[in-house]
């Protein structure tokens, strides 16, 4: 059985003792998809049960292939994507947390796409600032040499100018540009999992 672990940790014992009592059943495909906002959606219905919530958050995982899924017991739920695997929350004291509630302790890059989503790439995979916390972001722009930034001036051409980041508890990160279309591609996800051609011939592992 592969490893299931990611930066929410393991799976749940229980999820676990079931994918080893019933390792062949069938995956699932468009049932569950995560929002722009961190919202599971059930078939387009928000999930707003706590307990519920808690249990898919604790077993969001990731396969080889880039296609994210929730552990459901011995059940793979594939879920689709909204833009990015993770969306993020930003503290006051500039941390961040995923939609889990998992704290992100590592930065890679900050980059503004062509659709203006602030986006943060971490070993974690690839994440989105929640809308509710761009004031908050855009509060934190500086240059290079410390001096406060403008949502203007990040703005004001094409891409964002060399010399200009986000300050975050990490430190500061220069913000780079990337198109909002090839976000999967060039950070390893798949936002509309399909079943591959080898889950149609062997049983999964």
């Amino acid at each position: 059985m592969e490893a299931l672990v990611t930066q929410t940790g393991r799976v749940d014992p229980m999820v676990r003792a079931a994918m080893l009592k019933w390792p062949n059943v069938p995956d699932v495909y468009g049932w569950l998809r995560l929002d722009a906002r961190g919202r599971w959606q059930i078939r387009n219905s928000q999930v707003n049960q706590p307990a519920l919530e808690a249990f898919i958050n604790r077993n969001y995982l990731s396969d080889t292939s880039g296609r994210w899924f929730f552990q459901n017991g011995p059940q793979r739920v594939f879920v689709t994507l909204d833009l990015t695997p993770w969306v993020l929350r930003l503290s006051p004291d500039g941390t961040l947390s995923g939609h889990t509630g998992t704290p992100w302790a590592a930065v890679d890059a900050v980059w503004l796409d062509d659709a203006g989503h602030l986006l943060v790439s971490s070993p974690a995979g690839l994440g989105l600032i929640h809308d509710a916390d761009l004031a908050a972001a855009s509060a934190r722009l500086a240059w290079r040499d410390g001096a406060p930034a403008t949502l203007e001036s990040l703005l004001a051409s094409d891409a964002p100018p060399p010399d200009i980041g986000i300050q975050l508890a990490t430190g500061w990160h220069p913000i780079a540009a990337t198109e909002a279309r090839t976000l999967g591609t060039r950070f390893g996800f798949v936002a509309e999992p399909k079943p591959s051609g080898l889950e149609a011939t062997q049983p999964r592992p």
